[in-house]
Order: structure tokens, then sequence, then C-alpha cells
């Protein structure tokens, strides 16, 4: 199997966007098993712990998505 450049930015694009949406989903605010019990009035001040990655990496991956998105768009198939 040879992959081409073209090949290669398909695939890091699709795995990136599919990160991307996986840590998306994953962000549920307030969703938590102490909402079911009332606890839900809580005030999000800050990001702390896996929380915070779970933020950077998004950003990181809707990020490269973007910037190989335009590389792709400047080579020729």
């Amino acid at each position: 199997m040879n992959l081409n450049t073209t090949d290669w930015l398909l695939l890091a694009q699709t795995f990136s966007l599919t990160m991307a949406v996986i840590l998306i989903l994953m962000q549920n605010r307030g969703a938590g098993l102490s909402s079911a019990f009332g606890g839900g009035d809580q005030v999000y001040l800050t990001r702390r712990g896996l929380e915070k990655s779970v933020v950077t990496l998004t950003v990181f991956f809707i990020v490269s998505f973007v910037v190989l998105r335009t590389i792709a768009l400047y080579i020729p198939s």
C-alpha cells in the first residue's frame, strides 16, 4: 500500500477531526453524577486537572485540523 502526501493529509485530517469530536463530547458541563442528586447548582470558574487537559487537547486538534486543511488546499492532487 503506497500512500502519497494527499493520502497522509487526509488521514491526519480525519484523525484530528475525530479526536476533536470525541473530546468535545467529553466536555459535558454539569452533567456529572452529582447533578443527578441535586448538586447541579455549581458555578464553574476555573478548569483544573483532567478537564483543563481535555480543553487544551480539543483546541490543539481543532487548530491542527484547520492547518492541515489549509495545507491540503495548496497541494495539487
